[in-house]
């Protein structure tokens, strides 16, 4: 007898996130305006994604909602291409917070910790990720 799993508890919660949002590239202007705002899919687009490319005539983002499986999918797809500072690095990046793929927040401290902490919020988003595509 197959056994799955009680998901019930992500419908019950009704889970919105805001992100911002330009589905076209945009150059130079990091769509990060009250305008570009928007309330994301409720239960279906859990994620902000942040798409970065570096072209010799300037930065061009996308930023938009995605699904936690889409949006892991993709960054880690596109992780050999991202060298920031770099022409024609392509950076996708994926967080969970309202207007989280954002400004970047100024730089403070030992910037040594950010990426084991990033390394371990990727791990345990795609382990999420997983666990929910085969609940």
């Amino acid at each position: 007898m197959l056994r799955s799993c009680n998901c019930a508890w992500q419908n019950s919660l009704g889970l919105q996130i805001q992100c911002y949002q330009c589905e076209e590239f945009q150059l130079n202007n990091d769509c990060s305006a009250p305008e570009f705002i928007v309330n994301c899919t409720v239960n279906v687009q859990d994620m902000c994604q942040k798409e970065v490319m570096e072209k010799s005539f300037g930065i061009m983002y996308r930023k938009s909602c995605a699904s936690s499986a889409a949006c892991l999918i993709a960054s880690a797809g596109y992780q050999s291409f991202c060298s920031p500072g770099k022409v024609n690095s392509v950076c996708i990046s994926c967080c969970n917070t309202p207007l989280c793929n954002g400004p970047r927040p100024k730089k403070r401290g030992n910037s040594g910790v950010v990426p084991r902490a990033h390394m371990i919020t990727t791990v345990l988003l795609l382990t999420l990720a997983l666990w929910v595509l085969y609940c």
